[in-house]
């Protein structure tokens, strides 16, 4: 039985049939997105797991998911599925992402500049309610309301490989 908008947004519905398969590979979903770009329409689905995620996570995902996407058939027009992992530097977005680096780099950007800066980067300390709190790298805390933000991503280029700033 076709899903469509009229009962959620194509992310929640889509994301309500794709957790459980999920789930059941030992993955998370990090994000879903459903963007335009050009002429074609994009599911993209970032998932994640401890110890990072492989070629085969992916193609096992895709392959799970597929069937039960066309069943539900929650997206009206035609589009490319994509799988992949969230990523070195992931966007974090939701409030679990944020659970899930405290003690982490991570860098930010802010819509207004804040002392005539815009760019920053620290250890986030907390993050409550909307709000974080960041251990800049000249040791004085940055608290920011998310809102504030235009982009926040983890800052985790250093471990991989040796690669050096």
């Amino acid at each position: 039985m076709p899903i469509h908008k009229k009962d959620g947004s194509t992310v929640a519905i889509v994301r309500s049939i794709a957790q459980p398969i999920a789930e059941s590979l030992g993955l998370s979903l990090w994000d879903i997105r459903f963007v335009k770009e050009g002429a074609g329409w994009y599911l993209r689905f970032f998932i994640d797991k401890d110890g990072g995620v492989s070629l085969d996570d992916c193609v096992d995902f895709s392959h799970a998911i597929d069937k039960p996407l066309d069943e539900a058939d929650p997206i009206e027009q035609n589009y490319f599925l994509e799988v992949s992992s969230p990523g070195l530097e992931r966007d974090l977005v939701k409030d679990f992402h944020f659970a899930a680096v405290i003690g982490q780099r991570i860098k930010l950007r802010l819509i207004r500049p804040k002392d005539n800066k815009r760019n920053f980067a620290g250890i986030l300390e907390d993050y409550t309610a909307g709000t974080l709190t960041v251990r800049l790298e000249d040791n004085t805390v940055l608290t920011i309301d998310k809102k504030e933000t235009s982009t926040i991503k983890l800052d985790d280029f250093d471990n991989f490989g040796g690669i050096e700033r």
